[in-house]
């Protein structure tokens, strides 16, 4: 046995432990499938104008705060300045925390926020949009049926974003080339 584990250290041996290329993946892997997809969900929160990411949409606050925006009549004038604030922040989260993990910029701290970001939605599709009695979105752990939205897709989405916590963004990345000490 011990034979066995030998060939397989020698054999993997010039990959290393994947400190390099482990980071740069898992940036990769969330600027391919995650990143367009919370921008355009920015998008949909902007109000109108150039301004617009501090005068947030109707619909942004239709997604946040559900029940509260039921609640008002759909009124955001009803709403106060928490409720602006939490979606303003939200909004701009979903625009500035992607692109700071895709070029490795602060990119321990943004995908920290990005966890945080994920728990939070979900918490607010389960909670607000009563998604928890829907099983198809909730989904299951060992269930063999790995379609469910929360526990199932948003799982990968904080493994891929904790490997950037725990090693840092990796060799090509802005965190680098402005910290010498990891060179």
């Amino acid at each position: 046995m011990r034979s066995l584990f030998a060939l397989q250290d020698r054999l993997l041996a010039p990959i290393g432990n994947g400190d390099n290329a482990l980071p740069f993946a898992a940036r990769f892997a969330f600027a391919a499938s995650l990143a367009l997809y919370f921008f355009n969900s920015g998008l949909t929160k902007l109000g109108d104008g150039i301004f617009g990411i501090f005068q947030p949409s109707l619909g942004a606050y239709a997604q946040i705060f559900p029940r509260a925006m039921e609640a008002a009549g759909y009124d955001v004038s009803q709403l106060g300045i928490f409720h602006w604030a939490v979606v303003t922040g939200g909004t701009v989260a979903e625009f500035v925390l992607p692109v700071l993990i895709i070029i490795g910029l602060f990119a321990r701290l943004a995908s920290i926020g990005m966890i945080g970001f994920i728990v939070v939605q979900s918490l607010t599709d389960l909670i607000g949009h009563g998604a928890w009695d829907d099983k198809a979105v909730l989904g299951a752990w060992f269930d063999q049926i790995p379609d469910g939205i929360i526990l199932d897709q948003r799982m990968f989405w904080v493994l891929a974003l904790s490997i950037i916590v725990f090693k840092g963004a990796g060799w090509l990345s802005l965190d680098r080339l402005f910290n010498k000490s990891d060179a």
